[in-house]
């Protein structure tokens, strides 16, 4: 009889958890602000941070928590340091059904809007950031906390989803062109003040005529020479086709990229391709290698990498023999038009979780606005060509001595600063896409659509326009493009609660397995016996 007692508990401790299941996920309750911050309660937050494995960037976090700790004693801050940023989403959605997500995260904003669609899983940031005594600049915030307005409005607004503030901006990079300037040279090429497509794809197919024997190129004497390399095939088409006043999406999440102008574009992509001009990250590896190796001469990758990338670069990555000295250039990105530039505005953001524990909530706000002080916005960008989110940083005499160092030291290296420039002299030229549930997978499938005419044209595949229909339709199923957009399967819609013959039927149907089981373990029992 023990047994069966035992086997009852079990069946009562399942029905209670499986009963609210049964009509969908009610997620969290709002937010509600308390009246003041407990500082006698001792909290524990969890910090997910992304890194290179850069002691910079590191020493940074360490540093940030300490001092958060010092000004909040009652707060124990735990941080988990990822490699990558796909990393960080994955468990985070992995989390969220438990309940168990950090409570404060490196994300990007295509990475909130799914989280947000959890209920109440993301804290919106308006009250909060506003909150007099608590908000950005609050009258009760124990550090030098930066006022609202003081934080770039541009970069604020790109963590706006349907207008609702859901996170701050933390860093932000860009992307820049990393040129060989004694190959562009050696070509007959000059320069321009402002790079155009045109004016690569020339270069670049220039660069492939080689020597007699038909193994070596001229430009550079050596057998490898991959002129143009891409590293974020994603940010190409995206930054081409806003360049172009070419459809991509809206705001709504309609899908726009299966376009004419897209299919242009990839019909010059592929004749590059072809000739081996251009390549990408995916197909030939990091462009930094290539351009270090005298192997490559507009080499695009993002400001943040820009400590990898040219000569002497700290960073890099090849063996010392495989290097050549050269004059390095960083420059915008190519343009469609020179007079109305427009590149990427990327970088890590921070969001808050909501938590049953309103002072627990509040704790992680207090962590998130810490991290837009000027000591960890300014020393965070000597790690790599980052930008600080606050005019304040920005103007810090410290910050601005630090991008005029002339210096050996690898932080002061000189290509990592003119990239950082660059981006700080294009704030306004900067963008971002529609962002929406679902968005993340539209910004893949653009990088594929370029990824397979490369691809294709290496395997002498004829690019015309069944080829294109069938790239549209595929890389669409790919990445669901052709369904409502939906997620994970924590995002169910919180349907209330169920109707009273519902409850009653679910009661019935357990109370008949319970009988069930009770005759079927007595019969067992007796047998027993």
């Amino acid at each position: 009889m023990k047994m069966i007692k035992n086997l009852l508990k079990m069946i009562a401790v399942f029905s209670l958890v499986l009963l609210p299941s049964c009509h969908g996920n009610r997620g969290l309750e709002p937010f509600e602000m308390p009246d003041s911050f407990d500082e006698s309660k001792r909290l524990e937050i969890t910090f997910w941070a992304k890194n290179d494995t850069n002691k910079i960037q590191t020493a940074v976090y360490e540093k940030a928590i300490a001092d958060f700790e010092k000004a909040y004693p009652n707060v124990k801050v735990r941080m988990k340091l990822y490699s990558d940023y796909s990393r960080i989403y994955n468990d985070v959605i992995t989390n969220i059904a438990t309940k168990t997500t950090p409570n404060v995260c490196i994300s990007y904003p295509d990475n909130i809007a799914t989280y947000k669609t959890g209920t109440n899983v993301v804290l919106p940031l308006d009250e909060i950031a506003h909150h007099e005594k608590y908000g950005l600049g609050g009258s009760e915030v124990r550090f030098h906390s930066v006022p609202f307005d003081r934080v770039v409005p541009k970069f604020m607004d790109e963590l706006r989803l349907e207008g609702q503030l859901y996170g701050l901006p933390f860093m932000r990079s860009s992307e820049v062109c990393y040129i060989n300037r004694d190959l562009v040279e050696k070509l007959g090429y000059s320069i321009p003040e402002k790079l155009t497509w045109d004016f690569i794809w020339e270069v670049s197919e220039k660069a492939m005529e080689k020597e007699e024997d038909d193994e070596t190129f001229k430009v550079n004497g050596q057998k490898v020479m991959i002129p143009f390399i891409y590293k974020s095939t994603d940010n190409m088409m995206i930054q081409y086709l806003a360049q172009k006043n070419a459809p991509y999406s809206n705001e709504e999440g309609e899908i726009l990229i299966f376009s004419d102008e897209t299919k242009a574009f990839l019909y010059e992509i592929a004749g590059h391709a072809k000739s081996r001009a251009f390549s990408t990250f995916a197909i030939s590896s990091y462009p930094g290698n290539f351009l270090n190796a005298g192997q490559c001469i507009f080499a695009i990758d993002s400001t943040a990498g820009s400590t990898w990338i040219g000569a002497n670069a700290p960073l890099g990555d090849i063996p010392e023999e495989s290097k050549v000295d050269f004059e390095t250039v960083v420059m915008e990105i190519p343009q469609v038009d020179v007079n109305n530039p427009k590149m990427i505005s990327q970088g890590p953001s921070v969001c808050v979780f909501n938590k049953d524990n309103p002072q627990e909530v509040l704790a992680s706000w207090l962590f998130a606005q810490f991290l837009l002080t000027d000591d960890i916005q300014t020393q965070y960008c000597h790690s790599e060509g980052y930008i600080p989110v606050t005019y304040r940083a920005q103007n810090n005499p410290e910050y601005k001595a630090y991008l005029e160092t002339v210096s050996d030291d690898a932080e002061y290296y000189p290509v990592k600063l003119e990239a950082s420039k660059i981006l700080l002299n294009n704030i306004e030229n900067t963008f971002i896409t529609p962002v929406f549930n679902g968005s993340a997978s539209l910004r893949s499938a653009a990088g594929q659509l370029i990824e397979n005419v490369c691809k294709s044209t290496r395997r002498n595949a004829t690019i015309d326009e069944d080829y294109m229909e069938k790239n549209f339709s595929e890389t669409a199923a790919l990445f669901h493009l052709n369904e409502k957009t939906v997620s994970s399967s924590f995002q169910r819609k919180d349907l209330g609660k169920l109707p009273s013959e519902s409850v009653a039927l679910i009661i019935v149907l357990s109370a008949v397995w319970i009988v069930l089981i009770l005759i079927k373990m007595r019969s067992l029992f007796t047998k027993k016996k």
